[in-house]
């Protein structure tokens, strides 16, 4: 009988960076099981996971198949796809050398069989010739990971079109007769040699009729059923495709517009084994039915989907000079209202919340905008798993019983997790289909209104001042495999859209389900859905999830293709559009192991930004990874030391100078080639100083490169990591202080600035580290300002059960948690720091050139006062002969910012006898603290007080 390939499969290791531990419903053919879960010291989770039960019923007619034959464990074989079709002319396989035959097998019932003597079953025999110089260059350029497989020639006057439709394998056999080795074959080197295409896809409308193109060539045959209705069980129609060079299309008539449809694709899938029949969605589908099982035909240039004044929205967006301008508020759609009560119930946690101009939630908004703050980047809102789009089909939890229990309960958690799958929240990294707008969050799921909502919520936003950006999620897919109903992709070209290890297996450092943008056919759907959402939807901007598992080649083309866009071709003035994303370096992606790769160190030059991580750990202390209680910059490290060991005095002192360090980079927009003088007094550049894991702090070439942040949804929020790592006998007050003076290093920051939603609300998340699925409950927004959302219960046990003793006795304490006043500070303080930025522009420096020639750090070197930063910004005027004048205002500028308990004094006789005051935002503002912040030109001494960033700046 045939062996199970799984039988003796061992387990598979990949590392996923924090937010990936989200409940994924998998596939059929790509069930995984959670085995053990560990922390990776340099930012990411190392978890195990085993294959469940692949036992597919493929395997049980291979069985039937071999039963009277004296099948081996070279069966399982099958299974696997280890031989690599990189062009036309040649396959890659790791084999040993020697003069064995190798033949390529192919079977259009998919009916090949191995046993002792061969493979059995097949319609085609083919002999390949072993070469003796190795793979070519170019398909090592492409296929780095295989540069040391072995080439086999193939015959140039096959019928390749043909063939890879076919199931394929390759079988080298000993000078006895027997098969030595046998395997599948990988098909997307041949693919994108014989099938790149970029012509029409999905449905095209013109005057008389609609279109439908498919790109498929591995298919033997493709039909269309097309439906009247989202729910009627039977189709009107059903239409064959025919095919042209594995592109598959039919013509129908006009008033197929409204209606619904999916594809039938007859294609041999390798989770199989076998021919299946796939019904899938269209992979450019730009509508859906509310199951998500059916795609709506809507043409998106129809004045019927377009709200008042659509086409001239471009004309109305704010007005910006420069990238640098940019600063970024992030926020989940949800999050946004669905607890406004200022909401009407049917708009709330939607996108018609965006547009009505009273609510709480848009009145916040609108101060932040008047302020400076320039983009609201919107968490996922593309078609996602996790949510159903019928809100009737949402579970809930009674709010009055969930406010019945203590602030450290573990009852609200309970309650809200035995719901987690079923209610109406999740962030959306689940993608299933990137270009449909997410249905839950519209009115109404069916037909077009999705579409006109998303559009009123770009209008509504731009129209308070405030351009939108997209998280998009390229990297990774819900599902896989011919069965799941969130498969797409995978059902129409099997084996192709997603990354595979060299056993054939899908890649799941993501998540799961990694997708290969190596592959031009990959590339161009994310190429396609970038123009569809920055054309159709006026998006200003796009963040990209996992950024550094995207080929950096297909970064710059989305980067170019963006900015070829133009207002009089395409309605939009795509040089506006701005595209930063998480340029983590892991996975099978690493050190450009699957080409280069859009990491942080590979961008520079790009102008593509990327998150810096360096000045958020800086700041808080430790990675989000590492044990909660290390304290960092703006926690009290050294400074206020909490319970938790971090070795003797001066081992401590020396992880805040160098930590300042890591910060004094960040504010000069983290350049590589930013000259300062380190905690040691040498002169060195931003990549000269070093993480602890050897890798440099500085990366970018411009302050367009980098993002600076100290929260994001991920992990605890800013208030929530302070009120972990803080000593436990401070007040609130002063957990309060350090909030605002962790924002207003990222605030006067050179670079990008980027804020999580809520922090300038004290927002907590009742210390929940990860609250992808954490419902409303727990991640909360109150626009009225009267909670924070502290001490709603114990965050849930699934990622916070271990840090449970820490968080119980700070939930359960009625001193940590921010009153009404505290939260009104907050927000005017923010304000404040957001009008201070956008006061001058020496915060919002365009060029590296300009940062090394103005910014320059004071308190530097052995001598230094500890935990204190001075920084100063110049500009040109007399006495400084070369150097433009950027401001008309201000010719120089200094801030400083003071963690310490107390006040400090720092006296610079470069410093003296300017004529530097406090900020006049900050003389103003209702922060009694900082207006006790003095300045005295005949010594050069600043007195600044605790806890405390004061800007002082000389008028011209």
């Amino acid at each position: 009988m045939c062996a199970n390939l799984l039988s003796s499969t061992p387990f598979s290791t990949i590392i996923a960076p924090s937010d990936f531990t989200r409940s994924l419903p998998l596939t059929h053919s790509a069930r995984l099981q959670l085995s053990s879960f560990t922390r990776y010291p340099s930012g990411f989770k190392l978890a195990t996971y085993r294959p469940l039960n692949l036992r597919f019923s493929s395997t049980m007619a291979l069985q039937n198949q071999c039963e009277n034959s004296s099948c081996s464990q070279l069966q399982d074989s099958l299974f696997y796809s280890r031989a690599f079709w990189v062009t036309k002319s040649i396959i890659a396989w790791n084999v040993g050398g020697g003069e064995d035959e190798c033949y390529l097998y192919a079977s259009r019932k998919a009916a090949l069989c191995v046993d002792d003597d061969g493979i059995q079953g097949h319609d085609v025999k083919i002999k390949l010739e072993r070469t003796n110089y190795g793979l070519p260059q170019q398909v090592i350029e492409k296929f780095p990971h295989i540069r040391d497989y072995a080439a086999f020639e193939v015959p140039k006057t096959l019928d390749f079109q043909s063939l890879v439709k076919c199931q394929l394998a390759v079988g080298i056999f000993n000078s006895d007769g027997k098969c030595a080795s046998a395997t599948g074959l990988q098909l997307p080197g041949i693919l994108d040699e014989l099938f790149s295409y970029t012509g029409p896809l999905g449905a095209i409308f013109a005057t008389e009729a609609v279109s439908l193109y498919l790109w498929a060539p591995t298919a033997q045959a493709v039909q269309a059923l097309i439906y009247k209705s989202p729910s009627e069980v039977d189709p009107v129609e059903i239409v064959q495709l025919k095919e042209l060079d594995g592109v598959w299309s039919a013509k129908g008539p006009r008033h197929w517009e409204g209606c619904y449809y999916v594809y039938e694709v007859s294609v041999y899938h390798p989770s199989t084994l076998r021919i299946e029949k796939c019904v899938s969605n269209d992979p450019y589908a730009r509508g859906l039915s509310a199951d998500g099982k059916r795609t709506l035909l809507v043409n998106l240039d129809s004045d019927d989907v377009k709200p008042e004044g659509w086409d001239n929205l471009q004309h109305e967006k704010p007005k910006l000079l420069s990238f640098s301008d940019f600063s970024i508020y992030e926020l989940h759609v949800r999050d946004f209202s669905a607890n406004d009560p200022t909401v009407p119930h049917e708009f709330q946690g939607g996108y018609l919340a965006f547009t009505l101009q009273d609510s709480a939630g848009v009145q916040h908004l609108k101060k932040l905008s008047s302020a400076g703050v320039t983009h609201v980047h919107l968490l996922p809102t593309f078609q996602f798993a996790g949510v159903e789009d019928e809100k009737d089909k949402w579970k809930h939890i009674d709010i009055e019983i969930l406010n019945s229990f203590p602030p450290d309960s573990e009852e609200q958690q309970a309650l809200i997790t035995s719901i987690q799958d079923e209610d109406g929240y999740n962030w959306g990294y689940n993608p299933v289909l990137w270009g449909v707008p997410k249905g839950s969050y519209a009115s109404n799921a069916n037909g077009p209104c999705r579409i006109v909502e998303f559009r009123k919520m770009v209008q509504a936003l731009n129209r308070i001042g405030l351009r939108v950006v997209l998280d998009v999620v390229y990297n990774h897919l819900n599902a896989s495999g011919h069965i799941d109903d969130f498969s797409v992709l995978d059902k129409i070209v099997p084996g192709y859209f997603l990354r595979r290890n060299v056993d054939g297996g899908i890649e799941h450092s993501t998540c799961v389900n990694n997708t290969a943008s190596e592959h031009f056919m990959v590339e161009r759907l994310i190429l396609d859905d970038l123009k569809c959402w920055a054309v159709d939807y006026k998006v200003d901007g796009f963040r990209f999830d996992l950024m550094g598992h995207i080929m950096k080649r297909t970064m710059l083309k989305a980067k170019s293709l963006l900015n070829s866009l133009s207002t009089e071709n395409n309605g939009v003035d795509g040089s506006s559009i701005y595209i930063y994303g998480e340029g983590w370096d892991f996975g099978e992606v690493a050190n450009n192991r699957r080409g280069i790769n859009a990491s942080q160190f590979n961008l520079f030059g790009s102008g593509i930004g990327s998150f810096n991580d360096r000045i958020r750990d800086a700041l808080l202390g430790g990675s989000p990874f590492g044990h909660p209680l290390h304290q960092g910059f703006v926690t009290g490290l050294y400074l206020e030391p909490n319970s938790h060991d971090l070795g003797d005095e001066a081992n401590v002192k020396r992880m805040l100078t160098v930590s300042t360090d890591h910060i004094q980079v960040g504010m000069a927009a983290n350049l590589k080639d930013f000259v300062l003088t380190n905690c040691d007094g040498q002169q060195v550049k931003g990549s000269d100083v070093l993480l602890h894991d050897g890798k440099p702090v500085g990366y970018a070439s411009s302050p367009i490169e980098t993002v600076n942040y100290v929260s994001a949804h991920d992990n605890e929020t800013l208030f929530d990591i302070i009120s972990l790592k803080t000593p436990k006998d401070i007040s609130v007050e002063e957990r309060c202080r350090m909030n605002h003076l962790a924002t207003s290093v990222i605030a006067l920051s050179q670079g990008i600035p980027f804020f999580h939603a809520g922090d300038e609300m004290l927002r907590s998340k009742s210390i929940d580290r990860d609250s992808y699925n954490s419902g409303d409950w727990f991640n909360r927004l109150d626009f009225s300002y009267n909670s924070n959302n502290w001490g709603v219960g114990l965050p849930p046990k699934e990622k916070n059960e271990r840090n449970w003793p820490v968080i119980k006795p700070r939930l359960a304490d009625p001193s940590y948690k921010p009153q009404k006043s505290h939260i009104l500070a907050a927000v005017e303080n923010f304000l404040n720091l957001m009008q201070i930025r956008y006061s001058s522009p020496l915060f919002r420096l365009r060029t590296a050139n300009s940062i090394q020639e103005r910014v320059r750090f004071h308190n530097t070197g052995p001598s230094w006062i500890p935990g204190l930063i001075v920084m100063s910004i110049e500009d040109g005027h007399q006495e400084v002969p070369g150097l433009s004048q950027l401001d008309p205002i201000y010719s120089y500028i200094v801030v400083i910012v003071n963690p310490c308990p107390t006040d400090v004094s720092f006296v610079n006789p470069a410093l003296r006898e300017k004529s530097l005051q406090l900020h006049p935002v900050q003389m103003n503002s209702i922060d009694d603290v900082v207006k006790n912040s003095t300045y005295d030109a005949s010594s050069g001494c600043f007195n600044v007080p605790a806890r405390t960033t004061s800007v002082f700046v000389e008028p011209r």
